[in-house]
């Protein structure tokens, strides 16, 4: 695969800013423990499943406090059109008795803590620390993996190492960045049928042909 020259990069960096600097995510929370939630349930599902879910377990269950003393049951019929729902539901109650014992009923805003909760690995911590912080991380879901490497940005076999080459090559506004990759790889450059027509990085296209993930 072709790679992307540091010029292309830069350029490429520009236009995604350009579009995308005030992007945030699709997913619909009200604060750090809705959002929490909302990331781990969106692996593997869409954010607008996830939209449809929520509402009713967030008004159930509107604290870490409420949701620690869940019975597992009635958390999985809440969430049970989410794929995984019962391993998702098993973490959720994990997490908020972890957030209610450890860091009084508040969601820790870094990295390292976030991930010490239940069900959320590096990609969910950085999700979380980008839209609620507007830290400059980067996080690699299946759209942004692709999209990376059809721009050549990345060959790397792995989300996690595909994200540490990213935040190598751009280093800056990576929120932003991770947000309209995001977009863009849901609504433009799609695993199938990509709309090539509508793509503002044509040129800078290495691989649609072959790389459909």
């Amino acid at each position: 695969m072709k790679k992307a020259t540091k010029k292309e990069i830069v350029e490429i960096h520009e236009r995604f800013i350009d579009r995308y600097s005030d992007a945030v995510t699709e997913l619909e929370y009200k604060n750090a423990y809705e959002l929490v939630i909302a990331v781990a349930l969106s692996a593997q599902c869409t954010d607008k499943r996830v939209n449809i879910i929520t509402p009713p377990l967030f008004l159930k269950y509107p604290t870490p406090g409420d949701l620690a003393i869940a019975d597992i049951d009635e958390v999985k019929a809440l969430i049970n059109s989410c794929s995984f729902f019962n391993n998702k539901a098993k973490n959720i109650i994990l997490m908020a008795q972890r957030v209610s014992e450890v860091y009084n009923g508040e969601i820790p805003m870094n990295e390292k803590d976030l991930q010490t909760l239940a069900g959320v690995g590096q990609k969910t911590a950085n999700v979380v620390m980008i839209e609620y912080t507007g830290a400059n991380l980067m996080a690699v879901d299946t759209h942004v993996f692709r999209v990376s490497h059809r721009l050549g940005l990345s060959d790397d076999k792995t989300a996690i190492k595909t994200e540490a080459t990213l935040v190598k090559k751009f280093k800056n506004n990576l929120h932003a960045l991770h947000q309209g990759m995001v977009l863009f790889g849901r609504y433009v450059c799609t695993a199938k049928n990509p709309k090539c027509e509508e793509c503002f990085l044509t040129e800078f296209c290495k691989t649609k042909e072959t790389f459909k993930v």
